[in-house]
């Protein structure tokens, strides 16, 4: 899902206008595997693999490989539709810069939907 995100944002006119005031480096962990998100003026400049004790970022979005399974499917099931429904049930955390999250959160989840629309989505 993760190796889809660029596209799917940048092609999304309407999502980069309403994160036209964001940037920041995100780290998107999914289960053991983290990935530095880097937002730019709405559009998603770069999705890097986090390298060891190296990659900097501004806040993170933490959850299990189940939980974000769950999360991109078409129609997630209840309490796992959204992120803090998942963090309601203990399977996501947030970390970091709470404040810059916060600020950007309706445009953070669009983005962190978007996976749900493709073809055999988890």
């Amino acid at each position: 899902m993760i190796e889809h995100l660029q596209e799917l944002v940048n092609g999304n006119p309407a999502l980069v206008h309403r994160g036209r005031w964001t940037n920041a480096d995100m780290l998107l962990e999914v289960g053991d595997r983290g990935h530095v998100v880097a937002i730019r003026q709405g559009r998603i400049e770069a999705v890097r693999p986090v390298e060891m004790n190296v990659s900097k970022w501004h806040f993170a979005i933490r959850a299990s490989t189940e939980a974000w399974a769950e999360f991109w499917q078409p129609m997630p099931k209840p309490r796992h539709h959204d992120l803090i429904a998942l963090i309601r049930e203990g399977k996501m955390r947030f970390e970091g810069d709470l404040d810059l999250l916060m600020a950007n959160l309706l445009y953070l989840k669009l983005v962190l939907e978007a996976p749900r629309k493709l073809e055999g989505t988890a």
